[in-house]
């Protein structure tokens, strides 16, 4: 009897601590995941759960993944980035204009990750030494960058014949498309960064407690800065992604809400408003719930404005829980 007592705690104790390591909100994510999973292949179980549907679902969330995980990084140290969108359409112009006008895949990768990293800057120059309101920052600027894809590209599709560039965005390595080992690659070097390196938890300290932070020494203008430079190096690497997808730089690209929906996983995956808080895991979660439920809204015919209404509700949803979570802490 005392044999079966101390299994049962033991299992018990066990329980808690995978609770503990894994996070009761990831866990619920999880639970929801599971349940539209269910919901859809109930609905369209013909095609839902096929290898061609999930890879298509994988594909689709490659960029909007790398994006999350960076806002996920922006949102923590207390900023917001509404731009990465604009910054998207911006690299996938300069991107192919490097590369039609050089044929050489190497130069258009640099290209689109330089032009990414400048945007980046500038968003984090008016922002820390503007004095400027972030969200009025990278809402302007994400009219500004939209702007200039649109003047470089004279408003025309440019196409990119590069073979080797187009294998970024439609080769496989072991069967699964490029993009999702990109993806997952960026979602390794993020959790390394945010959650082991000690520059990544300056970052939970500056969003956090900004004051304390800056008694204790740290330079929170470069750490600012540094941040929408990642920002906008990512949102270059999701515009590399999409022009090596489609084969082509549009200026129109990245403007079908893809910073909304960045904005929403990285607040469905446990960012505050205030900064402080927020998991590269929780920013995937966020990322496969929304995939998954774009997927599943096309495949049961769900009316487009309909789908708008859903993916609006699920951002204001994300905000609530955000918001919740932290007064109740």
């Amino acid at each position: 009897m005392t044999d079966q007592t101390n299994n049962a705690q033991k299992e018990g104790f066990k329980m808690h601590r995978f609770i503990e390591r894994v996070g009761i909100h990831n866990i619920s994510l999880l639970v929801a995941l599971i349940g539209l999973l269910v919901i859809f292949g109930v609905l369209r179980g013909d095609v839902f759960f096929s290898t061609r549907n999930l890879l298509n679902i994988g594909m689709g969330v490659a960029i909007l993944g790398v994006l999350a995980i960076s806002q996920t990084g922006v949102i923590v140290s207390g900023g917001l980035d509404i731009s990465v969108g604009s910054i998207v359409g911006l690299t996938t112009v300069a991107t192919a204009m490097t590369i039609q006008a050089t044929d050489m895949a190497g130069l258009g990768l640099l290209a689109g990750i330089v032009v990414g990293g400048l945007a980046g800057l500038v968003n984090g120059l008016l922002i820390t030494y503007g004095r400027i309101n972030a969200v009025i920052v990278t809402l302007g600027t994400m009219a500004i960058f939209r702007g200039v894809a649109f003047i470089l590209s004279n408003g025309q599709s440019i196409s990119i014949f590069n073979d080797s560039f187009r294998w970024i965005g439609t080769g496989r390595i072991l069967g699964l498309p490029a993009p999702i080992w990109i993806l997952i690659a960026v979602a390794i070097g993020f959790y390394i960064f945010m959650h082991k390196s000690i520059v990544g938890r300056n970052y939970y300290a500056i969003g956090g407690n900004p004051i304390v932070a800056r008694l204790s020494g740290l330079k929170i203008p470069n750490y600012r800065v540094a941040i929408y430079v990642v920002s906008g190096i990512m949102a270059g690497v999701g515009g590399i992604l999409l022009a090596a997808r489609t084969g082509s730089g549009q200026p129109i690209s990245g403007s079908d809400g893809l910073e909304l929906e960045a904005i929403t996983a990285a607040f469905l995956g446990g960012c505050a408003m205030q900064g402080g808080r927020g998991t590269v895991v929780g920013a995937l979660l966020g990322v496969a719930i929304i995939g998954v439920l774009n997927n599943g809204m096309i495949l049961t015919a769900v009316p487009t404005f309909y789908q708008m209404l859903a993916k609006g509700s699920l951002l204001i949803l994300a905000v609530f829980l955000a918001e919740y979570r932290l007064n109740k802490n």
